[in-house]
């Protein structure tokens, strides 16, 4: 008889050529756990799709592909397919750590009330090359995140680790196909709910940096958490999670694009010290700067 899944590992692609064996193989490789990969290419006009429809073949995992709808629809279809206990959502430019998923899911197993945990990634560029250590933003965040430190930006969660319960997912609506990108909403959700989410120390993923990533887009992902915020208006933290959230915005800005950083300078302006430390950095060269 074939092993119950544990784990359902939900991998959308979109113009990964380049990258997308690698990812699959990496999430083929972990041992230890049963587990499931669906993959759905959302409409690649690269090789993708005759690189994935290969794979499929060669390791039977499940494989669609279909027109351009965006990824968090796409995430949301692959959920719907998912037959595991556990949901774990991975790109498809970067790679699994080894024994992820036998940790993670092992740790929930073990913490039946924890909706979700995360871990620690460790950055590597276009070909591969890896970082020799973990993202510091995301060792802050040990040992757990709360609801009120994610919706003021004190601590993040990088998507690429996370692994949740499934009935949980569905219980909270899935992924809010309103916004352009998935997480963050739904970790409000949960955490707001189900009280702080986890962080584990161990590195599970690689995560390519290669000049595409939809991180690096940051006006879109500022302009888009404002969005998010505005379902949280009755909260008591509201207004100085907005101003947080625009001063580390003009941070960003005034490392990057300095002449933007002036334009919206009294759209992005507060009161808050937040913000006032930050002014110094429009006339400081981007060069003296920590990014």
């Amino acid at each position: 008889m074939e092993k119950e899944i544990l784990v359902s590992v939900l991998l959308p692609s979109y113009n990964h050529e380049r990258y997308i064996e690698d990812a699959v193989r990496s999430i083929l490789a972990q041992k230890g756990v049963p587990f499931e990969l669906i993959v759905i290419d959302d409409g690649s006009t690269d090789k993708s799709v005759s690189i994935l429809k290969k794979l499929s073949e060669d390791f039977n995992f499940k494989f669609i592909s279909r027109e351009n709808k965006g990824v968090v629809a796409t995430l949301n279809e692959l959920a719907h397919l998912s037959k595991g206990k556990y949901l774990c959502t991975f790109a498809s430019d970067d790679i699994m750590a080894p024994d992820r998923l036998k940790t993670q899911a092992f740790y929930l197993e073990e913490h039946t009330k924890v909706p979700v945990c995360f871990g620690q990634c460790i950055e590597m560029d276009a070909l591969g090359e890896k970082n020799s250590k973990v993202d510091p933003r995301f060792l802050k965040s040990l040992p757990s995140v709360s609801f009120e430190e994610l919706l003021l930006g004190k601590k993040g969660l990088h998507g690429s680790t996370e692994m949740m319960r499934r009935d949980v997912f569905f219980e909270l609506g899935g992924f809010d196909e309103r916004f352009y990108f998935e997480d963050y909403p739904l970790w409000l959700k949960m955490s707001k709910k189900h009280g702080p989410l986890p962080v584990l120390k161990n590195v599970f993923s690689f995560y390519r940096i290669h000049g595409k990533n939809l991180h690096l887009d940051y006006n879109r992902i500022y302009r888009e958490t404002l969005r998010i915020l505005e379902d949280y208006k009755d909260e008591p933290l509201y207004k100085k999670a907005v101003e947080n959230h625009k001063a580390n915005w003009f941070s960003l800005l005034s490392h990057t694009q300095k002449l933007k950083a002036f334009q919206n300078f009294f759209y992005l302006s507060s009161l808050s010290w937040n913000f006032i430390r930050r002014i110094p950095k429009l006339f400081i060269p981007s060069y003296f700067l920590k990014y």
